[in-house]
């Protein structure tokens, strides 16, 4: 496992594993936070594990099953191949009960910047795709949007999901440049971003790019619509006294967290364990740069 948990020791406060305690990880990933919770609930609890991407679940697969000689906590380990939107089909599947605790990691995984080739990086050379799972998503890929939507169909996707500023302008000159040539690779985007915005976005802390990337993979992947659903199916599964942790990177994941636990408390089915958002020390930043955006808050079912 290299994979490198965000606030882990946060989460692990809050879930609060106890042994024989049964818990879902609903975006599992590389496992950072599912080994540690492994680590805490023997010698009978067991982690439900969902991955929606088949490629980073097979390597986590062949990687957990190496381990399983010598580590014997991932023999509690149930890992499936699927989204958090079926959690509760899932459980339901698995005779999976007496949930105490359930995470929603909803970074993205750094393979799929890395690694996965499918155009999630504006520093690298890949064809635009964005899809987190290529086999089932039937969702038009980045390069079909980018070529096939109306100006104003862009502009609302860069300015709904990426709150970028100048979408409207940078929505105009991709239909120019498409006109010429078919925009096919991230340097093709990055190109007419760069040449869209103002001089002065160079000097900020984020890249040109970065709102308008965030906004297509969130628009293609459905996110923010499949967040919604995720929680309140984590929810119905949770027994009574467990919690559900939530770690978003960004505004619009934060408030849909926010409202959705805001919601279920005012049914009196819930109450809410962090009065604000907490964030990553001066100390995890520094040795994990991804946790600078986190915010991780956490709900208990009554």
């Amino acid at each position: 496992m290299i994979h490198q948990p965000v606030l882990l020791n946060e989460v692990l406060k809050y879930l609060d594993p106890k042994p024989n305690e049964n818990f879902i990880d609903a975006t599992i990933d590389g496992g950072g936070h599912t080994t540690a919770i492994l680590k805490k609930n023997g010698p009978d609890g067991k982690v439900l594990g969902i991955e929606i991407d088949p490629e980073i679940y097979q390597k986590l697969k062949k990687n957990i099953e190496k381990s399983k000689s010598k580590n014997q906590i991932f023999k509690r380990l149930i890992l499936v191949n699927d989204s958090y939107v079926n959690v509760g089909k899932i459980a339901k599947k698995y005779k999976f009960k007496n949930i105490k605790g359930i995470l929603f990691d909803l970074g993205m995984s750094s393979w799929h910047l890395e690694e996965s080739g499918r155009g999630f990086s504006f520093q690298r050379d890949e064809i635009l795709d964005m899809r987190y799972n290529i086999a089932e998503n039937k969702n038009l890929t980045a390069v079909q949007i980018l070529n096939t939507f109306s100006e104003n169909e862009l502009a609302d996707i860069f300015w709904q999901y990426g709150q970028e500023k100048y979408s409207q302008k940078i929505a105009k000159n991709i239909i120019k440049k498409r006109k010429i040539k078919p925009i096919i690779t991230t340097l093709d985007l990055v190109e007419i971003i760069k040449n869209s915005v103002p001089k002065s976005y160079k000097y900020r802390k984020i890249h040109p790019a970065t709102k308008i990337f965030q906004a297509l993979r969130i628009f293609i992947n459905q996110e923010l619509d499949n967040l919604k659903i995720g929680l309140e199916e984590g929810f119905q599964v949770l027994e009574k006294g467990g919690r559900m942790v939530v770690i978003s990177f960004h505004s619009l994941e934060d408030r849909i967290v926010k409202n959705f636990f805001k919601e279920v408390k005012n049914t009196g089915l819930a109450a809410i364990l962090t009065k604000k958002p907490i964030t990553a020390s001066a100390l995890e930043i520094k040795e994990n740069p991804r946790s600078r955006s986190a915010c991780l808050r956490v709900l208990e079912k009554l």
